[in-house]
């Protein structure tokens, strides 16, 4: 096969097995957000380039090495979504959604990052997420983390992960521990990586989130986060972190826990699990109050996470994804027979039953595939079953066979 045939590098084909896990997981997720007042939201995959270079910050990695940018036809810069908070903010202020906040929206679906393609991570991936806009309430922050603990609880995988949570604190906050952060740091400038060299000048709290081994050296012994907070961020975190006690949600207080995006302040938090090696995240967010003012927006408070379908369908135990029982398998004998074959399937379909045509091979073969299929009966039709507008009817469980109209015959 040519190249140009094989698939991307970094994409997948998602083949019903996979298809399966991730509409089960896109399921629970829906499901959950509904019971905590969540509407559905779709945004484009494509957005102008400056809603996610604008609102990600130019020195991300998400922007500095990963976003898929192009130009159209007529001209205009367009990017690929890699992430889903910063298009629903954009749809916040171009429908003039301010009148009728609080909001609370769903999302699933694709997002896009050039980035190098590993176990569990590819150019084009799929999230689900939430997005709670309208409330600066430190409990707001509780309830979407009860949300997500409640989506993993439903996937098996809460007793397997761990919160971990940490605070940016408000723009005070974070403006005082920036300065302390570019004092120390720059004490070691030529041992830092090149990329944190860059985050050194630009956002030095991105410096918390390399993965270089040296890097990670200094920042064991840099400033803390905790020292620089306002009273009012403390006390902001001290609510959180009161609400996720009497709620019996464990937490890990984790200092370098840091966002790769720019518009978050206070609580920031992940549930990270040890099953997946290095890549540990299962799910992610935390509150981002400047994100809609910065892009031309009213000032508006939000928090919400998002949570990558490849990791968690890798988590998900194949046993514990529901499958649709197969009620009967429709075996033609003969021409006639297919054509009542076809009747007896749509009117079994109406009903809401799932139905398999085996039209391939002969009745003998047809008879082995309807018991591998796990049909629960083989309907064996031909010409005096489709004269007499009735089927043979065999339950595969007993091997139990009558014979006689499909209403009687089929319990």
């Amino acid at each position: 096969m040519s190249k140009s045939l094989q698939r991307v590098r970094g994409t997948q084909d998602l083949l019903p097995e996979i298809s399966r896990k991730f509409r089960h997981i896109e399921n629970l997720a829906w499901s959950q957000a509904r019971h905590y007042g969540y509407g559905e939201i779709e945004t484009p995959l494509f957005e102008a380039t400056e809603v996610f270079h604008r609102t990600l910050g130019e020195t991300s990695d998400m922007v500095h090495k990963e976003t898929y940018t192009f130009q159209d036809r007529g001209g205009d810069s367009l990017t690929l979504r890699p992430e889903g908070t910063a298009g629903i903010a954009r749809a916040f202020i171009s429908e003039g959604l301010a009148q009728k906040l609080p909001l609370k929206f769903f999302y699933s679906g694709s997002m896009f990052r050039y980035e190098r393609p590993q176990k569990g991570r590819y150019r084009q991936f799929h999230q689900v997420g939430v997005e709670c806009l309208g409330y600066d309430h430190p409990l707001s922050d509780v309830e979407v983390i009860l949300l997500a603990a409640d989506f993993l609880k439903d996937l098996n995988l809460l007793s397997s992960c761990q919160l971990q949570l940490n605070t940016l604190g408000d723009p005070t906050s974070r403006q005082q521990y920036r300065d302390k952060l570019v004092e120390y740091f720059s004490r070691f400038k030529n041992d830092l990586s090149a990329d944190s060299q860059m985050r050194l000048e630009k956002n030095p709290l991105r410096i918390l989130d390399s993965k270089d081994p040296g890097d990670r050296k200094l920042i064991v012994d840099c400033p803390q986060m905790q020292d620089s907070l306002t009273t009012e961020s403390l006390q902001f975190f001290e609510k959180v972190q009161q609400g996720l006690q009497k709620n019996n949600v464990p937490f890990e207080l984790t200092s370098t826990l840091v966002r790769g995006i720019d518009y978050y302040t206070h609580t920031v938090f992940e549930f990270v699990t040890d099953q997946l090696g290095a890549q540990g995240t299962v799910l992610a967010g935390g509150r981002y109050d400047g994100l809609i003012q910065s892009m031309g927006g009213p000032q508006t408070p939000g928090v919400g996470w998002a949570a990558g379908l490849e990791r968690l369908a890798e988590l998900t135990a194949e046993s514990l994804i529901p499958t649709t029982p197969l009620k009967a398998a429709l075996i033609p004998a003969d021409e006639a027979g297919e054509l009542w074959a076809l009747q007896v399937a749509h009117e079994l379909r109406v009903q809401g039953h799932t139905v398999e045509i085996l039209w391939n091979g002969n009745v003998g073969k047809k008879m082995k595939k309807a018991a591998s299929l796990s049909a629960e009966y083989a309907l064996i039709v031909g010409t005096t079953e489709a004269q007499t507008q009735t089927v043979t009817a065999k339950n595969l469980a007993t091997g139990e066979q009558k014979t006689g109209p499909l209403a009687q015959v089929l319990v």
